[in-house]
């Protein structure tokens, strides 16, 4: 679906309206992937809107962008309120925030020392990222035949745009072939993530999921349900996981800011557990809205407000 158009986006210090929020055709972005991003929910509650780990969501901006020797011209403070004030001027009640740092116009050589440093923000209305009925019914997904990059290649640790690219090719593969989503094994075989999501797996009662030597984006979802399993009482694991462990799981799902807590019903067409969300995915999954929509105490303090 096309994007829904909001008032303005921030740009560099102004805000712009959306139909002027531009840059060069030749900005070093554009050819060589120089740029690293967010992508998070603001979420209407009785109470108001509330942003969600806006803080964490902007430490890990300005790590991926310290990865890449890009020196944002803006303090964490200076983006966390300009992007509370970007939902106030759009008069939205929830959304979906993309911050961008990103390498402008100058030269056109790989070197991108003498690019600028650029800033964008922008509020989206984005619905459920995998599908209307998947956090319910869950998704069908596929193990792609596109590994995650190997270590000390691309840093996986960065929320970069050129990764996105291994992204793409596993997300057009499953689509192709009739799947929601695809899964990325690890340059050695093991199970990585989806091509936007981080992956878990139950088995026994016991929450297994990758750890981020498994080329996985350290996600900030993911480490929501960690809190949230434990504060739960649930075992919770991070150990290398082989492919075939995750057709005999109990309960297998994905985590991440669009998609917040989707569970996966069948892999590679093999029905995980019953081949619908199972009753630990399903607690997690009531937990993560119940915090994001107000209904509980936010007892660590996740929530922003936003208007």
């Amino acid at each position: 679906m096309p994007m829904e158009k909001t008032k303005y986006i921030w740009m560099d210090g102004k805000f712009i309206n959306w139909d002027d929020a531009k840059i060069h055709i030749l900005a070093h972005v554009i050819h060589y992937g120089t740029g690293v991003f967010e992508g998070f929910r603001c979420y209407e509650t009785k109470k108001g809107s509330v942003i969600f780990r806006l803080k964490e969501h902007t430490d890990r901006l300005f790590n991926s962008a310290k990865i890449y020797r890009m020196e944002i011209p803006y303090s964490k403070d200076e983006i966390n309120n300009v992007t509370v004030e970007l939902i106030k001027k759009n008069g939205l009640k929830a959304a979906y925030l993309r911050p961008i740092v990103y390498r402008g116009y100058n030269t056109l050589g790989v070197d991108p020392f003498p690019c600028p440093v650029c800033v964008a923000i922008a509020t989206l209305q984005w619905g459920q990222y995998l599908g209307k009925e998947a956090l319910e019914a869950g998704v069908d997904v596929m193990v792609s035949s596109w590994n995650r990059m190997a270590p000390n290649t691309f840093p996986a640790m960065a929320k970069a745009c050129a990764n996105y690219m291994n992204s793409q090719l596993i997300k057009m593969e499953a689509i192709t072939y009739g799947f929601t989503e695809g899964i990325a094994l690890d340059n050695t075989g093991y199970v990585s993530e989806g091509s936007g999501e981080n992956i878990f797996a139950i088995k026994n009662n016991i929450i297994y999921t990758p750890p981020l030597h498994a080329c996985i984006l350290p996600g900030i979802t993911r480490d929501t349900v960690m809190v949230i399993a434990k504060d739960l009482g649930f075992e919770l694991v991070e150990e290398m996981l082989a492919r075939e462990f995750l057709y005999i799981a109990d309960e297998v799902f994905f985590t991440g800011s669009a998609a917040e807590v989707t569970p996966i019903r069948t892999i590679d067409k093999i029905p995980i557990g019953e081949g619908k969300a199972g009753p630990i995915t399903k607690k997690l999954q009531n937990t993560f809205f119940e915090i994001v929509e107000g209904k509980i105490e936010d007892k660590h303090g996740w929530l922003t407000k936003a208007r």
